[in-house]
């Protein structure tokens, strides 16, 4: 049987930007895949750069998010639109591998729940990117791969790989930013799913402007971060820890 991979990448605005993505991948991807470019809105500049592409490349296509703005509503959306088993998350900027989406698939096709590309495992690296953004992601990646045994040293990347069954049965709470990577991973961990990683190499983006929201989102990932620290949960338990969580996510 064929490993079938759904990519969904979210997409703000990048116009030209996105094409190099968008040629990485398919070049790089060898399962059955197709390409979910998520955006805000249809006068997004991503659309009719993908558009185009897509008349050669049926497999990618973009899809406009009727959640809400944000790269959070981005990407819950477009694991809501995937059919295949597998779903892979990566960004429109370029700082991640399209040559491991098969190596992060295939985990997950063999049975764990979430496959992080983790910059901070032996092999891994970060290049380029804010002094400040990288060391406070590095400080939480080792301390819940190391203390909170998360199984990956890398929770904050949005690079991972999931079970579509598995996010269908946790859901998403995340209502802003790219929390949703540590979100999973740590719902995981308290379910006691098993969660796997592969070193990977990140580059900061060549092109346009980072959407991190350093100040007002770091409140929200600590939320996450402290969630994963705990006692196994039941599913109806996380369910409620979690609805309790994206409560105070949601307070300005």
């Amino acid at each position: 049987m064929s490993l079938a991979v759904s990519v969904v990448i979210p997409a703000y605005n990048e116009g030209e930007g996105i094409l190099p993505v968008l040629e990485r991948i398919v070049d790089s991807v060898e399962s059955d895949f197709e390409v979910l470019v998520v955006v805000d809105f249809d006068e997004d500049t991503t659309v009719p750069v993908v558009e185009a592409f897509a008349q050669a490349h049926p497999q990618v296509r973009t899809v406009v998010s009727t959640y809400g703005r944000g790269p959070a509503h981005a990407i819950r959306f477009g694991i809501d639109q995937v059919t295949n088993p597998v779903v892979v998350v990566t960004m429109a900027d370029g700082s991640d591998d399209p040559r491991q989406i098969d190596t992060l698939a295939r985990l997950v096709h063999r049975g764990v729940v979430v496959a992080a590309a983790s910059r901070y495992s032996p092999g891994g690296q970060q290049v380029g990117g804010p002094l400040l953004k990288g060391t406070l992601s590095r400080l939480a990646g080792m301390s819940l791969g190391m203390l909170g045994r998360v199984g990956t040293r890398d929770a904050t990347n949005s690079f991972k790989a999931y079970s579509t069954e598995f996010v269908q049965e946790v859901g998403i709470h995340s209502r802003s930013g790219f929390e949703i990577g540590l979100e999973l991973t740590a719902k995981a961990r308290r379910l006691r799913r098993p969660v796997a990683e592969i070193p990977t190499i990140w580059l900061d983006r060549d092109l346009g402007e980072s959407n991190f929201q350093m100040q007002a989102w770091i409140p929200k990932y600590l939320r996450w971060y402290r969630f994963a620290f705990g006692p196994q949960l039941s599913p109806a338990e996380l369910e409620v820890n979690a609805r309790r969580i994206a409560a105070l996510n949601e307070k300005p």
